[in-house]
């Protein structure tokens, strides 16, 4: 767990806040008045990643950035287990302490699954959805063939099964401290101008210590065993979050999630959802071009397209 205090060279200056429902001290950031903005960050990366996006939109919204379990500047309890349907559950308990309402999800990597399992949950709550290189399952049928399609030709998917099908997988993760660079890089991101000893300090703070990876191992491990469950939602989920206005931003050059896969999936859910592709981006489009999604999502919020 990073330092409450920690601001990596004044990269990342928001004050920090913890909330304890989720049955651990969750940090998160909440910064700027309005309408929410409710940013969750996927692997192996923590709040940071959203540090552009907090810094352009709290002066006419509320940006609020949990760190999931094991992730950033929130515990890493070592006797919890880091599925998909923990995250979810820790998301709902802190959204409903905090009763957030009206709020607009921007979601990136594995924050999507998080984000439409609370959707799933809590409809009403919602206002709006954001999926920055992000699936958006939502008991689509042809989920599962989506997911085997996009790992054959990731990867960081191929790695994760062949390091578990090894044994190898939670002796190398133990470190991703050492491995954060190469992890980010495998995953993707195409400006290599962003890399500085602060920007890899911000990143490999996280996991200091084999014990501070188990978020990190959880979420790959899940993946490679099965142990993901994806949240079904109801008809009437179903029918409450296809109506609302829906973005979706793709970094062309993601090598981990492939936008031929994941934007027609995000469209089956959306049909009305506004689509841009960004053919130069990679996955961690949120470095690569903050501005230019920004600039998109900020039209959107104000114009709708």
């Amino acid at each position: 767990m990073i330092s409450k205090n920690e601001t990596f060279e004044g990269t990342f200056p928001f004050a920090p806040h913890f909330n304890s429902a989720p049955g651990f001290n969750m940090h998160y950031v909440d910064e700027g008045q309005g309408d929410i903005l409710l940013c969750l960050h996927g692997e192996p990366t923590w709040g940071y990643l959203f540090r552009h996006i907090i810094t352009q939109f709290s002066g006419s919204y509320r940006v609020i950035v949990p760190d999931h379990m094991g992730f950033g500047k929130s515990e890493t309890p070592a006797d919890r287990s880091y599925w998909l349907q923990d995250h979810i559950d820790n998301l709902e308990k802190f959204v409903i302490d905090l009763d957030l309402r009206g709020i607009t999800l921007v979601v990136h990597d594995f924050g999507g699954p998080v984000g439409m399992g609370l959707a799933a949950r809590q409809p009403d709550r919602i206002l709006r959805v954001i999926s920055l290189n992000s699936p958006t399952p939502f008991g689509q049928p042809e989920l599962v063939q989506v997911l085997q399609a996009n790992t054959k030709e990731s990867p960081w998917f191929q790695w994760i099964l062949a390091a578990e099908n090894s044994g190898k997988l939670e002796q190398v993760l133990h470190e991703l401290h050492y491995h954060i660079l190469s992890t980010l890089k495998l995953n993707g991101f195409e400006r290599n101008e962003i890399i500085t000893d602060t920007w890899i300090a911000a990143y490999g703070a996280a996991f200091p210590t084999p014990g501070q990876t188990l978020g990190a191992i959880g979420w790959a491990k899940g993946f490679a065993i099965g142990a993901h469950n994806f949240e079904v939602p109801s008809n009437e989920a179903k029918e409450k979050i296809g109506r609302l206005p829906a973005l979706v931003i793709w970094g062309g050059c993601d090598r981990t999630l492939h936008g031929k896969y994941f934007i027609p999936l995000f469209k089956s859910v959306f049909p009305a959802g506004v689509v841009h592709e960004l053919p130069d981006v990679g996955h961690y489009s949120l470095e690569d071009a903050p501005g230019r999604i920004g600039e998109l999502i900020r039209q959107f919020l104000e114009i709708g397209y």
